[in-house]
């Protein structure tokens, strides 16, 4: 991608003419002034080139009939940076590199100037040999000159740009709301920010802006958004990071349709979709019983059946244990797709062994004979079940995933059907299948602390139809309770979620009361927003989108640390700046503190 290769508009005061991607046969004849970094040099005995780079391309320079030292060429280190002034000329028939874009010509330099001399870089960011991910990331300034990297800043900096063109177009006001900000009991850890000014009292860096942004529609915003920083200390994983970027979003007066609308419009957009295209919905509890997860792929088959009942008397003891508690669930794989050897479907306990599962099972049907694995415990009846739940009488491999945990069972199905759609080439790379996951579950009751927990967050609104159930706090009836809530998922990613708020003092106060928090705990941590619902509030909604995976899959990626300028690892350490680092007694005795060994 090189959209940025010739601005619209440009401005006397550059130290170049012209970009190092843009010369063209057109300006034959021309005079030009380019600057970039020397990619590579060569002697062709006698005859020298070099090819200047910046971020929008190559361009090769000769020095045949170059008036200066040649000499300085050959002290000339990769990677310097250099200045030239000379003469577009047609490269000759045999010389044209089709693989460039400015492959038909070359400049015949006149002037020439190291601006900056490099010493021997730790690798090459345009080199044939990958540098490892650590090397990359301590030198993330060398890494970053790569054409990867800077495509993926310009598709970064073009969605941002159609976050906002949309979201002004629909009147929305952009609001910056305050990084230091108050501590939240629920979600992830808080990164705390020690007050110097306050001893021993602590600011947070705010894990969404969820609060401030109610609060603004209580101010009479109506329509809100920001492009907002966001901090949570939790466990990492390839597709998360300790700060992230959220396009955040809130209306009043708005419904599910709204939203949803709105965010169906920003998608188009983004992603260059046709007018008419809109996004399917599926319920949470469908999501969860087809594909084992409430953010699934779409973009393949292998869908999920539940069969825990169908095995009931066939003296396969791991099946009928989870009968009366538990979750049985099966994927067919069309022989056509792939007939497993022994050894492979052996292999798939250590897929989803990282998921509690403790093995798969499985067996074959070939030419309608049932062979292999658990086959002496299924019978013709039981397998003509099977056939009608998958829809197929075809031949291939039928594999469970069985556990007493039912959420075992989910994820391990889930992790089996993601690794055999890559392994099985079922999945195309330029493909988009979004998807809105609707009604998820309200709260998730955790039986050792013998509490309820709020699933999305405690400002998010029953069900209409349950609010009624909700207020009468009824424990079994608020263990299956829906949300008026709503994910946006996309080829196995939650894009964004949302869900309309609580906007009734009287419900907030509820839903506090459910979460086992007491008056003062309420006061101390939210008594001024509960304070603000009783003001007059508007019914209002909104939706965050995670901006950083929504980049991933614009750009194809499925590392999260590609998206970001200057990312953290995994164990949310920046190699480059050596953070986070130990600070000086001195700022220590400042704030209060004393670290403990």
């Amino acid at each position: 991608m090189k959209e940025h290769n010739r601005a619209k508009r440009k401005l006397d005061g550059l130290l170049r003419s012209h970009s190092c991607g843009e010369l063209t046969k057109e300006l034959v004849g021309q005079t030009v002034t380019l600057c970039g970094w020397n990619n590579k040099y060569r002697d062709l005995g006698g005859l020298h080139f070099i090819d200047i780079r910046d971020k929008f391309g190559l361009t090769q320079l000769a020095f045949d009939e170059y008036q200066g030292d040649l000499a300085i060429l050959k002290e000339l280190s990769l990677e310097s940076v250099i200045k030239i002034t000379g003469k577009v000329r047609q490269r000759p028939e045999s010389a044209i590199n089709k693989n460039m874009l400015t492959g038909e010509v070359e400049v015949s330099v006149q002037e020439f100037e190291i601006l900056s001399k490099a010493n021997e870089p730790p690798f090459l960011p345009h080199g044939k040999v990958q540098a490892t991910e650590d090397l990359r990331l301590k030198y993330r300034y060398l890494d970053l000159r790569s054409e990867k990297l800077q495509n993926i800043l310009s598709i970064r900096s073009n969605a941002m740009k159609a976050f906002r063109t949309t979201l002004y177009d629909h009147g929305f006001t952009e609001v910056e709301t305050p990084i230091l900000y108050k501590t939240t009991p629920e979600g992830a850890r808080d990164y705390i920010v020690p007050s110097r000014v306050h001893p021993g009292k602590f600011y947070a860096l705010p894990q969404s802006p969820q609060t401030l942004k109610q609060l603004l529609m209580i101010g009479n915003t109506d329509k809100y958004f920001q492009i907002c920083k966001c901090f949570r200390d939790e466990d990492l994983r390839a597709d998360r990071q300790p700060e992230f970027s959220q396009v955040d979003i809130e209306v009043s007066f708005a419904s599910q349709d709204y939203i949803k609308n709105l965010i169906t419009d920003i998608v188009k957009n983004l992603f260059e979709l046709p007018s008419d295209f809109e996004v399917p919905v599926m319920s949470y509890q469908d999501a969860m019983k087809i594909y084992g997860t409430d953010k699934p792929d779409a973009r393949f088959g292998l869908e999920h059946r539940i069969v825990t009942p169908l095995f009931k008397g066939s003296g396969f003891k791991v099946f009928e244990s989870v009968i009366e508690e538990g979750l049985n669930k099966s994927i067919f794989v069309p022989a056509k797709f792939k007939e497993f050897s022994r050894k492979e479907v052996d292999s798939f306990v250590e897929i989803v062994k990282p998921h509690g599962g403790k093995g798969v099972a499985w067996f074959k049907v070939v030419d309608g004979n049932i062979s292999g694995g658990i086959s002496k415990f299924v019978t013709e009846d039981i397998l003509k079940k099977l056939q009608v739940l998958h829809n197929t009488t075809e031949d291939g491999t039928y594999l469970f995933c069985a556990d007493t945990k039912a959420s075992v069972a989910h994820s391990s199905a889930d992790a089996l059907r993601r690794h055999l759609g890559n392994e099985l080439n079922l999945i195309k790379k330029d493909d988009y299948k979004f998807l809105w996951v609707n009604d998820f579950p309200l709260l998730e009751y955790d039986d050792e602390d013998a509490r309820f927990y709020a699933c999305h967050h405690p400002f998010t609104m029953p069900k209409n139809d349950e609010l009624d159930n909700f207020m009468n706090g009824d424990s079994d009836r608020l263990k299956s309770m829906p949300a008026e809530a709503y994910d946006l998922v996309c080829n196995g990613y939650e894009m964004g979620g949302g869900s309309l708020r609580i906007f009734q003092e009287d419900v907030q106060k509820k839903m506090f009361e459910t979460l086992g928090m007491g008056e003062d705990e309420v006061k101390e941590k939210f008594g001024f927003f509960v304070e603000a619902l009783s003001y007059g509030t508007p019914p209002h909604a909104g939706f965050a989108f995670g901006f950083d995976r929504t980049v991933m899959l614009l750009a194809q990626t499925d590392n999260i640390r590609d998206v970001i300028s200057f990312p953290k690892t995994n164990a949310a350490t920046d190699l480059m700046a050596h953070a986070p680092s130990n600070v000086e007694a001195e700022q220590l005795k400042e704030l209060s503190l004393k670290v403990e060994k």
